[in-house]
């Protein structure tokens, strides 16, 4: 197992895996050599998903699935796998180490497309969207940046080149005039590490979603610029299957069953808004409970906000054909693709044929 992944298993993120990379069928074999058993088959675990995630607000929904046992209602128990940034989890849905991706689109994703493998972008997983915090431009609180101009001749950090980060500042710059040129984008490769550095002033500024960017303006060494989806709002992220899980289509419309349900929970319960306010009551409180456990984030900074999602998980799929015109207009993706290359919604439309509304 590599350094940018933490392996949990089970219903919460307390657990891990050995260290040194051993795995768990490792682990299962061993254990029954010494205990005189059989291992277990892999086909007999038929129910596990190993679903790629990082601990963001963003993957509220997917948490709050496993806690309600929406997945498990349709014979599917997640199998969590942490990450600290989104383009691995596109390397680890490509190599088979997981089965599902939950988490952002990012250039990384798409040439693993581009170059051959089969990775099917299904459903909606978070939007930048105006009034939603996601991902915020955050500068040292008392630093001299005070709007995106600013930036001009400033060292940014983002995880990756290629990253959501990556296009996010492009974007922002371009709104304002300027280009990826006229800054000086660090690949910091986790978010941990970008937090990190803002606080060691190795960077003027940092791109970073919730929840830390709260945590970081909660420990006084991070002033909030501005949320990137009052700015440019997009479909940031998304829920992916690899090549063999779109395999089993059964399976793959029974965790897609559990998702939808979960999305809507997590909708009602923290994005519906009741005269412009977010709404409240014990279903929201357990919503921020839940994420803070999972993130380990205080709830309130998880309470600063949750990112915008589709009720019905359900994509903007031409905004993807956008990105894949940036990316590859500023030289990211050397490939053309198209959204037919690598966006399947069947799955989602039939697990939302047969669930009420």
């Amino acid at each position: 197992m590599r350094a940018d992944q933490v392996h949990l298993r089970g219903h919460g993120p307390g657990r891990r895996t050995a260290p040194g990379g051993v795995t768990r069928r490792v682990l299962v074999a061993a254990l029954a050599l010494l205990l005189g058993s059989p291992a277990v088959p892999a086909s007999a675990a038929g129910t596990k998903v190993k679903v790629g995630v990082l601990k963001l607000s963003s993957s509220a929904p997917i948490f709050l699935g496993v806690e309600r046992g929406t997945f498990r209602e349709f014979g599917i128990e997640p199998e969590l796998v942490y990450f600290q940034a989104a383009q691995p989890v596109a390397v680890a849905i490509a190599a088979g180490e997981i089965e599902v991706g939950a988490t952002g689109l990012t250039a990384g994703l798409y040439n693993v497309v581009a170059g051959g493998e089969k990775v099917w972008i299904v459903a909606d997983k978070g939007r930048e969207w105006p009034g939603y915090p996601l991902t915020a431009l955050l500068v040292q609180k008392d630093g001299p940046i005070r709007s995106v101009r600013d930036l001009k001749g400033r060292k940014v950090g983002i995880t990756q080149l290629g990253s959501t980060f990556h296009y996010m500042l492009g974007n922002l710059l371009e709104q304002e005039g300027l280009s990826l040129a006229d800054v000086e984008p660090a690949p910091l490769r986790t978010l941990g590490a970008m937090a990190e550095a803002l606080q060691a002033r190795r960077v003027d500024a940092i791109l970073i979603p919730q929840p830390f960017a709260g945590t970081a303006v909660e420990n006084g060494f991070g002033r909030i610029l501005l949320w990137v989806g009052d700015k440019l709002p997009y479909q940031v992220a998304a829920i992916f299957y690899s090549k063999a899980f779109v395999q089993d289509r059964e399976r793959a419309i029974a965790f897609m069953k559990g998702y939808v349900k979960a999305a809507r929970l997590f909708f009602d319960a923290v994005l519906a808004r009741k005269d412009g306010k977010p709404p409240a009551g014990s279903a929201y409180d357990e919503v921020v409970s839940i994420t803070a456990r999972y993130t380990g984030a205080t709830p309130e900074v998880v309470r600063v906000g949750f990112p915008y999602q589709d009720r019905d998980a359900r994509l903007d799929v031409a905004d993807i054909g956008r990105q894949l015109t940036w990316y590859q207009k500023a030289g990211m993706v050397t490939t053309p693709l198209q959204t037919r290359d690598l966006v399947d919604g069947s799955y989602l439309e039939e697990a939302l044929r047969a669930l009420p509304r």
